[in-house]
């Protein structure tokens, strides 16, 4: 684990000073491996997908790490893999896309870069906000929690199950498109979990806690895997309003999405600053004992 947060470390500081780094993000080889299963179908063809890469990760992470240079090139496979799953593309340079985009209508176009499954966000600050963390969660923090716990298979597995899933340009069969959400919308679930509660401890708990505790109450038994994790943009929502109505007056500036898309980042990197001190209390707490 202690390997893990310093992969993680160095994974976001690098994107942080260069983020010209996501640049190298191909994902071709991905389409055509996925092009070649074209006359498979259904769970069968979605696992012939994923398995190969992720037994091949697998290995070369096991090679590595019993080489004679020791955690040195295991460190820098974990570190290659985790700078490739984040993505598909860079979390924060769509965010200051937006607010250096000269007027409202180029900062909306700008917006649309933040959805990944091609659906238009609308330019208020809580359809704004709610679009701001679904892209923190596939671009950042759930590649961090499959990392975290299963390690650079973990991560691959998550970025390749998106892929699969939200890009349409695979052009899946049916059968297969039902099988990649299932598990893309599982792979989504836990992490989501985290992170609604995490924003509920650096912003606001009840209005988040409670618009969390309403969308599941409403949910069905299997919802964990056949639908998106919609509990996420309703508790993100409900602290954007949440802020705007504590404005005392000043509605029509707290309204404004760009004020509440510059909160709401900050709150994400309170957010990030809180899994990696979990992390790094975890790993601490190993070392004592």
């Amino acid at each position: 684990m202690a390997i893990r947060l310093l992969v993680a470390l160095i994974a976001l500081g690098l994107l942080h000073v260069t983020p010209q780094l996501a640049r190298w993000r191909r994902d071709g080889w991905f389409r055509q491996w996925v092009a070649q299963l074209a006359d498979t179908s259904g769970t069968g063809r979605v696992l012939l997908a994923l398995l190969p890469p992720l037994l091949v990760c697998l290995l070369l992470s096991w090679w590595f790490g019993h080489s004679p240079t020791g955690e040195l090139l295991d460190l820098l496979f974990s570190l290659v893999v985790l700078l490739y799953c984040f993505g598909p593309r860079e979390f924060e340079p769509d965010l200051e896309a937006i607010l250096n985009a000269p007027d409202n209508a180029s900062r909306e176009a700008a917006a649309q870069a933040l959805a990944d499954d091609g659906v238009a966000i609308a330019w208020n600050s809580p359809k704004l906000g709610a679009a701001i963390a679904y892209a923190a969660l596939r671009r950042r923090f759930a590649v961090l929690f499959w990392f975290f716990l299963l390690g650079p298979v973990g991560a691959l597995l998550y970025r390749l199950a998106q892929t699969l899933y939200r890009d349409v340009s695979l052009w899946l069969d049916p059968g297969s498109c039902t099988s990649a959400r299932y598990l893309a919308n599982a792979l989504d679930w836990l992490p989501a979990q985290a992170l609604v509660f995490t924003l509920a401890v650096v912003g606001h708990w009840e209005a988040v806690i409670g618009a969390w505790q309403r969308w599941h109450r409403q949910a069905t038994s299997t919802c964990w895997y056949s639908a998106s994790p919609g509990f996420l943009g309703a508790a993100a929502q409900a602290d954007v309003l949440t802020d705007i109505e504590t404005c005392d007056g000043r509605f029509e500036e707290c309204n404004d999405p760009l004020v509440e898309l510059v909160r709401l980042r900050s709150a994400l990197l309170r957010a990030l600053l809180t899994w990696l001190s979990v992390v790094a209390l975890v790993v601490i707490g190993g070392w004592l004992h």
